[in-house]
């Protein structure tokens, strides 16, 4: 039976071509999920709304009490499976692997401005001092990557490139290795990832699995003059217990674009100390990804018209 798909102004695709892909449907756009908005847009309509593009986990979905599909338009779905966001028997879906390319880039920056000490010639420069100095290189470093998904994948093969040997924690084992990666898994493959790594890479989603998996405990284990780097999700991180690290000299240095607290708080210790670079969660923030989330939402919508199986549908119970 043909339905209602719902597309909100936040989505960003065009209504022509989901129509096109998506007949017998109806296509509807409007420009929010709040109550004026749906009152004024659909009325009656409401209860046709089969499927919904560009809800956020803030949005009141009950409403809809024939919805059967919600693709998110973010990778991250933590926000979506707190607090029963999604009615039951509601499928979701996720942007997932959208963001990949960036996200492994952002760490392959903050991996080469760590090892080469690059505020030091940025704080030259503004001073106009021609200084120069004995830095390193990720050439030989051992990296460790914790979450082997999109992002973590796409790290392991520019990390190759850049001569270092990679090992990757995931979640699923699948053997021991894939390719010149060596696979982790459990706690026992954490702790063995975390002493035996010059980068430490976290790449993994926010689940009740990883939120605050490296603590104090974890965090000793990583060899003094090593570097953690996170680009996926913060609260991962403890970051009290990180900055500990960093004032006594217990880690060489970290590069976060993910925090437990977004926006970064203005009292955070965090900008300060001067061997760590903070980014604002922006390594993501590029085209591609945008045209990458719009691709994935297309095909998403032409597999759900003649009823093949979604890309991307989140488990709850794995948190991703």
């Amino acid at each position: 039976m043909s339905g209602v798909l719902l597309v909100t102004a936040a989505a960003g695709l065009p209504r022509e071509e989901l129509q096109r892909l998506a007949p017998p449907h109806r296509v509807i756009e409007i420009p929010t999920l709040g109550e004026g908005d749906v009152a004024a847009t659909l009325g009656e309509d409401r209860r046709h709304v089969q499927a919904i593009l560009g809800a956020s986990p803030a949005d009141a979905l009950a409403g809809f009490p024939g919805l059967e599909w919600v693709h998110s338009s973010a990778a991250g779905v933590d926000g979506w499976l707190r607090g029963g966001a999604v009615p039951p028997g509601v499928t979701l879906t996720s942007a997932a692997g959208n963001g990949a390319i960036p996200l492994a880039e952002h760490a392959l920056m903050l991996m080469l401005l760590l090892s080469r000490e690059a505020g030091r010639w940025f704080e030259a420069q503004r001073r106009h001092e021609w200084q120069r100095f004995v830095h390193g290189e990720l050439a030989g470093a051992r990296l460790g990557i914790i979450g082997y998904g999109n992002s973590g994948q796409d790290l392991a093969r520019k990390a190759l490139a850049c001569h270092m040997s990679v090992q990757a924690l995931r979640r699923t084992p699948s053997g021991d290795q894939d390719g010149e990666v060596r696979l982790r898994y459990g706690d026992d493959g954490l702790r063995t990832l975390l002493r035996t790594s010059d980068v430490v890479v976290v790449t993994a989603p926010k689940t009740a699995e990883t939120a605050g998996m490296l603590g104090a405990e974890m965090l000793a284990l990583m060899p003094s003059r090593a570097f953690l780097i996170t680009v996926s999700r913060g609260g991962i991180v403890d970051e009290e217990a990180l900055v500990a690290a960093l004032r006594e000299g217990r880690l060489a240095g970290a590069g976060l674009d993910a925090h437990a607290v977004e926006p970064l708080p203005a009292d955070s210790p965090l900008w300060d100390l001067p061997n760590v670079i903070v980014t604002p969660h922006n390594g993501a923030t590029t085209e591609g990804t945008a045209a990458r989330g719009r691709a994935i939402a297309l095909d998403n919508v032409a597999r759900w018209a003649v009823g093949e199986p979604l890309r991307n549908v989140v488990d709850p119970a794995r948190g991703y």
